[in-house]
This record gives C-alpha cells, structure tokens and sequence, in this order.
C-alpha cells in the first residue's frame, strides 16, 4: 500500500484550485438538494422551517444526507 495516504495527507497535496472547484461543486450540491421536494419534505417533518436562522444550508443539508444514508444503509 505505497500509495495510500490518510485524508489529512491527501489534502496536503490539493492544489488551491482544486479546493477552490470542490467548495463550487458542494455549493452547487447543497442548492439542488435544497431545492428538492424530498429535503423539503425532511424540513417540514422535522419543524426546521419554523426556525429560520437558526441552522444553515449547510448544517441542514449535511443532516439530510446523514440521515438518508442511515437510512439506506439498514
């Protein structure tokens, strides 16, 4: 395994452009799962929308993710 590296090591070798198209990319992610009926939904079920300000796009989308992953992975 000569050519494994730790994640840590990994981002070490990322170019500032490179970090730069991944934080457009996840930009780009969160506005269309954002803008889905099924996070939507996620949102309503969870009284999310009734608290504006207190949690982030990202925040929100992040537990939307981990939460359907789990779900899938059962």
């Amino acid at each position: 395994m000569a050519n494994s590296r730790t994640i840590a090591q990994e981002a070490e070798y990322l170019q500032p452009i490179e970090m730069c198209e991944d934080s457009q990319i996840w930009d780009s992610l969160k506005e269309a799962i954002g803008s889905s009926s099924g996070f939507q939904r996620w949102q309503l079920e969870r009284n999310i929308d009734s608290q504006p300000g207190n949690v982030s796009l990202d925040q929100e989308v992040r537990s939307y993710l981990r939460e359907t992953l789990e779900t899938l992975a059962y």
